[in-house]
This record gives structure tokens, C-alpha cells and sequence, in this order.
């Protein structure tokens, strides 16, 4: 069994609890149902949940769906004797209903897999969009209020070139003749789902097209970039970057993310769409000399596998925030040094991660 995973840092649960106090009346003595709440974001949202329904005494109650609760609850020890928190067993296409009401949903469950996503485009369609169905089904059922889905700037397509950073008005969209874009096509009708469920059913929808992020809990072996930079770094080095380096890419911190996902929920009009992300862009190859510089005080070699060739201009995948901070007053608050200190500390003094072996040079 994998070893038991920490949690996370107290002064990230303060900073989001500071930053989202006032929402959190909406639900108290409410219910919760979350899917995906096992995974990345799932974690940073049942951890806050919990501070704040123990802080402010909300006595409300999350249910989480998940394929493996036994499993989830040995990683995660500190939330298994919670009594506000219970886990179901199921997959999001064909779960059992929970009975009783639920005032709020957050629909989180999509596998976070380039792989699945490259290889078995037909898999990943019907996940994202059947699951969705079935969630549509028990909001329903459960005579919700509020809806939030967790989208992709993959709505978008390719961002052009030109467009440094891409807003929700943006008429992009996938390439629909391209198996890959399964993942952005699967979001797009997820989400237009939700819209026509929620106005027949009266209820409130939004969406949250979510971008880049760093912060524990974060896979470092998986195709997210900052991640694998950050796994190198605790083998000692050196960051390889995986191709030329030149694609431009932006991160913003869990702690954050878990502010900008409760105030989407809680208030943000319905049928609105936001970006999720930070606004700070820098390519591949200068994050990667960033993460390097944090290691302190030795720092970290960078190997570019691939030298950048005159192929036209990198390519770019940043959000434009300018919406979730003029109607909801949502920032980037920690910065992307700070963030990456911290993702560091907590993996150096309370994780250990899995490390492929070094081939030897």
C-alpha cells in the first residue's frame, strides 16, 4: 500500500480560509457532494473544507465520491475519523445515488491523464461527458442549488501565438477532426451540458476553465511539467526539460486554487465561465531555471533535451485573469517563488516522492 500522505500545510489552509470567510455561511448546516475529490484539486478542497467547517463551526457535511475509499482514507489518515466527511465507492458514470438533499455540487472528476487522453480518446470522451450526465442526474435528484464545474483552457484549442493571454470570450475552440482533442471537446460538452440542465432546473451553474498550478499533492511522474521539474530537483538534479523549452506556460499555487474554486461556487453568477490560473507567463525552459534557482543553496543543472528550432512561434497556454479579479476580486496572491518554496519544504520534510532510477551517464 502506498505510504500515508500528510497534511498540507497549516498556513495554506489559514490563507485560504482567510481569503473565503465570507462565503463559507452558505453552507453551513449544508450538504456537499464532490466528485473527484481524491485527486489533486479534490485534496486541497476537502482539506479546506474541513479547516473551515471545524474553524467556524459550520456543521456541514461533504460526501465524496471515489473508486477506492479504503484506499484514499489509508493515504490520507487525517481525514478518515472526520465525521463531516464520507466517502462512496463508485465510478462518476454509474454511481449510486447518496440519498437525502444536497445544496451544492462540485463536479471535479476527470482523469488528468495526457496518456489516456493520446491514446484512448474514445475513453476519455465518455468519462468527462457520461460522468457529467450522471452528475446532471443526482443534482437533480438531490434538488441542488449551486453547481460548479471544474473545466480546461483545453476549451479553447491552441492558443494562438500572438494572444498572450487567452479570455473567457475567446472563440477558439479544439479541432474536432483530431483524436487529441477528446479532453477540449469532452470539456466543451460537459460544460454546455450543465448550462441546459441547470436553466430547465432552475438551479445555479458555474464553470471553472482551470490552467497550469503547482503545490503538494501535485503528481511529480505525471505529463505536468513543474511537476517532474520539481521531482528532479529532489533527486539532486539535473531539471530535463523534455523539448526545446520554448512553450510558454504559467502556474498558479494550490492554496489559491482552492480561494478562486470556493469563490467561483459560492459566488459567482450562474452560467458565467472564469479562468483559473495565474497570469505570469514564462517559456518551459525559464520555469525550469527558476525551480533550479529555488533548490537553495546549490541550485540545479538544466539539460534541454531538445535545442529550439525555427519552427515558427512557441506556443502559449495562459489565461487571462482579468474577469475573476474585476467581479470576484480574485489574484494570484503567492507569488511563483514562494510557491514553489513552499511545494518544495512540504516535499522535503513531510513526502517522499517516487523517483524514476538515473540511467547511468
Amino acid at each position: 500500500m502506498p505510504r500515508a500522505l500528510p497534511p498540507l500545510p497549516p498556513e495554506d489552509l489559514a490563507h485560504v480560509l482567510a481569503h473565503t470567510r465570507a462565503h463559507w455561511e452558505k453552507l453551513r448546516g449544508k450538504r456537499l457532494f464532490l466528485t473527484g475529490g481524491t485527486g489533486f484539486f479534490g485534496l486541497w478542497l476537502l482539506e479546506s473544507f474541513a479547516h473551515a467547517n471545524t474553524t467556524l463551526g459550520l456543521g456541514a457535511e461533504a460526501v465524496v465520491l471515489t473508486r477506492d475509499p479504503a484506499a484514499f482514507l489509508h493515504r490520507t489518515p487525517h481525514l478518515a475519523a472526520r465525521t463531516d466527511l464520507t466517502f462512496i465507492a463508485g465510478d462518476v458514470r454509474d454511481f449510486a445515488f447518496p440519498p437525502g438533499r444536497f445544496t451544492h455540487v462540485i463536479h471535479a472528476a476527470t482523469p488528468a491523464s495526457a496518456a489516456l487522453n493520446a491514446d484512448h480518446p474514445a475513453e476519455m470522451l465518455a468519462i468527462i461527458v457520461d460522468g457529467t450526465r450522471r452528475v446532471l442526474a443526482f443534482a437533480e435528484q438531490a434538488g441542488v442549488e449551486a453547481l460548479l464545474l471544474t473545466s480546461s483552457g483545453a476549451v479553447y484549442g491552441p492558443q494562438p501565438p500572438e494572444l498572450t493571454h487567452v479570455p473567457e470570450d475567446f472563440a477558439g475552440a479544439p479541432d474536432p477532426l483530431l483524436p487529441g482533442s477528446a479532453y477540449g471537446e469532452g470539456k466543451r460538452l460537459a460544460e454546455h451540458l450543465c448550462a441546459v440542465h441547470a436553466t430547465r432546473r432552475g438551479y445555479a451553474f458555474k464553470t471553472a476553465r482551470c490552467f497550469a498550478f503547482v503545490g503538494p499533492h501535485l503528481p511529480l511522474d505525471a505529463h505536468f511539467a513543474i511537476g517532474n521539474f520539481l521531482r528532479d530537483t529532489l533527486a539532486g538534479g539535473p531539471i530535463r526539460v523534455g523539448g526545446d523549452g520554448t512553450p510558454y506556460r504559467s502556474y498558479l499555487y494550490a492554496a489559491d486554487l482552492a480561494i478562486w474554486l470556493w469563490t467561483i461556487l459560492f459566488a459567482g453568477p450562474s452560467h458565467r465561465a472564469y479562468n483559473v490560473g495565474s497570469d505570469e507567463a514564462h517559456s518551459i525552459g525559464e520555469w525550469a531555471a527558476i525551480v533550479a534557482a529555488t533548490n537553495e543553496p546549490h541550485g540545479c543543472q538544466v539539460e534541454i533535451v531538445r535545442p529550439p528550432v525555427n519552427s515558427g512561434p512557441p506556443s502559449r497556454y495562459v489565461p487571462s485573469i482579468r474577469r475573476a479579479g474585476q467581479e470576484l476580486g480574485l489574484a494570484s496572491r503567492i507569488s511563483s517563488s514562494a510557491a514553489l518554496r513552499r511545494t518544495l519544504g512540504w516535499l522535503r520534510t513531510s513526502h517522499s516522492p517516487r523517483t524514476p532510477p538515473r540511467l547511468p551517464t
